[in-house]
């Protein structure tokens, strides 16, 4: 009965590791790609609107979900 007590806390701390590497897989997504628009936003001067920030966060968002989405879909097998 121990051992099936020690595996289910093993377990959940296995689960409770994953969810927190994709969370911070997401995070880190989003912060690489909006680091590398506001470089190129520097780089060609451009207009009010930092457009390639704003399209590389957006990049980044689409990416991270669809990262997250596949491993929820791995994690459910």
């Amino acid at each position: 009965m121990k051992e099936e007590n020690n595996n289910g806390k093993k377990n959940l701390l296995k689960n409770w590791a994953k969810f927190t590497g994709i969370g911070l897989q997401m995070g880190g997504t989003i912060f690489v790609c909006a680091w590398i628009g506001k470089k190129l936003d520097e780089n060609y001067n451009s207009t009010e609107t930092n457009w390639f920030t704003l399209g590389f966060v957006l990049f980044g968002l689409v990416a991270s979900m669809y990262l997250v989405i596949k491993q929820l879909n791995d994690f459910n097998k």
